[in-house]
């Protein structure tokens, strides 16, 4: 089955200390950003911040005012004293979406017993939906295309254009 962002505005968010001070390539954020376009959405941002939880807020919230359907980010959630960024996505949304950050971590776990220690988190502010992922490009894409096949149904939702009991 083939599933389509088309009609939704995307916008991706990469926490990384290092790809912000330009010691290392982004390569999660790019990666994201054409596959969202391959299935037909908009990718209206592509931003690059520090492990600094008020940056990664401050990022979260500008796009949201900028009119993201969906925000991803990338980075900062693992064990590492400077991975803040479930706390700093905490602090933004006004209800979790639980579910989505669980299957993300059952299917990794398929792949890799590390999935255990990602502290991702997925929520809601307004009509918004965001989604953590990890900071690798494979984690972060795997981890995106496992939930791909409920975000088009929930956006419509969170949207009001649909009802929560169609399929």
């Amino acid at each position: 089955m083939k599933f389509s962002l088309e009609g939704y505005r995307v916008a991706i968010i990469t926490v990384s200390d290092r790809s912000f001070r330009g010691e290392r390539e982004d390569k999660s954020g790019p990666l994201l950003k054409e596959k969202i376009e391959e299935l037909g959405g908009e990718a209206i941002s592509l931003k690059l911040v520090p492990d600094e939880k008020e940056e990664v807020k401050k990022a979260i919230l500008e796009l949201i005012e900028e009119g993201a359907d969906l925000i991803l980010t990338t980075g900062g959630t693992g064990f590492s004293p400077r991975d803040v960024t479930p706390e700093a996505t905490k602090e933004v949304i006004e209800r979790e979406a639980p579910g989505l950050s669980e299957h993300m971590r059952r299917e990794s776990f398929k792949k890799t017993p590390h999935a255990l220690l990602s502290r991702g988190i997925s929520g809601i502010r307004g009509e918004s939906l965001i989604i953590n992922l990890p900071g690798s490009p494979n984690g972060a894409l795997e981890n995106f295309l496992a939930v791909l096949p409920a975000l088009p149904h929930g956006l419509r939702i969170l949207k009001g254009k649909g009802e929560e009991g169609e399929h």
